[in-house]
């Protein structure tokens, strides 16, 4: 199994439970329960699942209104692609810089 093969798969993954922790973020919180800590997300969001916590903010209102959040998150998520895009252009050998 090439190495691309693998990282799009831990992304897929990671992005699924990133989204998953949301939802269940949400649900404690209506249940006026214990909610997972903002420093769990927020990693979860650095090592690659950026998207998902994005996609569960906007789905379930989640951390919506926190600017850790309304920022940040978009913030990790562009300098992952830009990472991802330079990571593509080393692979292919062909740099611009």
């Amino acid at each position: 199994m090439s190495s691309k093969v693998v990282m799009i798969v831990y992304l897929v993954i990671l992005n699924i439970v990133s989204l998953g922790f949301m939802a269940y973020d949400k649900i404690r919180a209506m249940e006026h329960r214990f909610r997972i800590p903002e420093s769990v997300l927020l990693i979860l969001a650095c090592v690659g699942g950026s998207l998902g916590v994005l996609l569960g903010m906007f789905l379930f209102h989640n951390r919506a209104k926190r600017l850790k959040f309304r920022y940040g998150i978009p913030a990790i998520l562009f300098v992952q692609l830009l990472l991802y895009v330079f990571l593509v252009l080393i692979s292919n050998r062909v740099i611009f810089l």
